[in-house]
């Protein structure tokens, strides 16, 4: 039996979310349920790319302040970082807000800036990793993830927070050895079987809807999430917004895979009622995710396929959807090299992995489904 504890936080008040997690961490056992004060715990947070923490694309620093503090009490020698889909990871966590606070803690961040192989011939989907050196030198991983919609895998939540401890460039890389979102999914689940983040703290006080995980708009949905199980706390983040568990692949394959459990009857909830927080006009798909490998072998690939596009009126030319494509080759480039206009998409190389628009600090880029797409595939 999994157990879940859901927080009411309205807001992001220093004092409130810090008391908040603290109930959420003692109805659970309390961090030395967890971890032991003789290890070193590297705070992993959601740090997607620079944002403002009102925009809802990183762990909120309140949230993270609040860990840190709680870590700190009970006197649990931590560092922290991520490594995020664009920019250097600390000058993100600067601009996220939450170097500010880690410097004022005296917390160092971890060691981004290298990695190494991590042999994993137990893998169900995927035997080999390169993991950050900042796990190797900690003994375990707190998980502070952002509660999202996410265009590939539907959410962005505890289990997919762990693909920023793949080290640099290689996130990249997975996304082109495992360009479809059941695919991907697995090897996520096993990169957190790998890992073992030992404990998850879901932001999700303020989400994120839509287009995410990082041109969608905040939605208020006054919670925190708090379990060891990263599929118990994706499946509840599930249950608020109305989408079916089963359907989403990392939550799926993580009960498969036997990371952890998503039937409301293997999971005991604890704190505030779960019906309290369902949010019925949660913007997110809510159909089965396709596996549109056989599709994208069709002659009809182009007619069928969901693809992302580019608003040209919010297209600064900046170029970091380009930049982020992992296809060798580029799906997307600028026309000779002419910046006066927007990169333009050849969707024939085009592996759907949504990285442009993940990327993209404009929200230019959205995703669209042909109508025969809509007829057939993602009914």
């Amino acid at each position: 039996m999994s157990k879940v504890a859901i927080l009411k936080c309205e807001n992001y008040d220093r004092e409130t979310v810090y008391e908040k997690i603290k109930e959420g961490l003692n109805l659970l056992g309390g961090l030395e349920a967890f971890f032991d004060v003789s290890e070193k715990i590297l705070l992993k947070p959601n740090l997607l790319a620079s944002s403002h923490p009102d925009k809802s694309v990183t762990t909120h620093p309140a949230v993270f302040e609040a860990v840190v503090r709680l870590m700190k009490e009970n006197n649990f020698n931590i560092v922290y970082g991520d490594s995020p889909g664009f920019g250097k990871p600390e000058r993100v966590a600067e601009n996220s807000g939450l170097k500010e606070i880690a410097d004022r803690h005296k917390i160092e961040f971890a060691n981004f800036k290298g990695g190494e192989t991590a042999d994993f011939p137990q893998g169900n989907f995927t035997k080999q990793f390169e993991i950050v050196n900042a796990v190797r030198e900690s003994d375990a991983v707190l998980n502070l993830c952002k509660m999202k919609a996410h265009q590939l895998t539907r959410i962005t939540g505890a289990v997919k927070n762990s693909l920023g401890l793949v080290y640099g460039i290689n996130k990249g890389a997975m996304h082109a050895k495992y360009p479809d979102a059941i695919s991907f999914s697995k090897m996520l689940v096993d990169l957190n079987l790998l890992i073992k983040p030992r404990l998850h703290i879901m932001d999700g006080i303020v989400a994120m809807e839509g287009n995410g995980p990082r041109s969608g708009k905040p939605k208020k949905m006054k919670v925190i999430i708090i379990s060891d199980d990263p599929v118990a706390v994706d499946a509840t983040f599930c249950r608020m917004v109305e989408l079916d568990p089963e359907l989403i692949p990392t939550v799926y394959y993580g009960e498969s895979y036997g990371l952890g459990k998503w039937k409301e009857e293997d999971i005991e909830y604890l704190g505030d009622d779960l019906d309290e927080f369902v949010s019925k006009d949660f913007d997110i798909k809510k159909g089965p995710v396709k596996n549109e490998n056989f599709a994208a072998a069709s002659i009809f690939r182009g007619l069928v396929l969901r693809k992302p596009f580019i608003d040209e009126s919010k297209c600064i030319r900046c170029g970091v959807c380009v930049e982020a494509c992992p296809v060798q080759g580029k799906a997307l480039e600028f026309k000779k090299g002419d910046r006066s206009n927007p990169p333009v998409y050849d969707y024939k190389k085009c592996i759907r992995c949504y990285c442009c628009q993940e990327m993209c600090p404009e929200e230019a880029v959205d995703v669209k489904t042909p109508l025969l797409g809509k007829l057939f595939l993602y009914r």
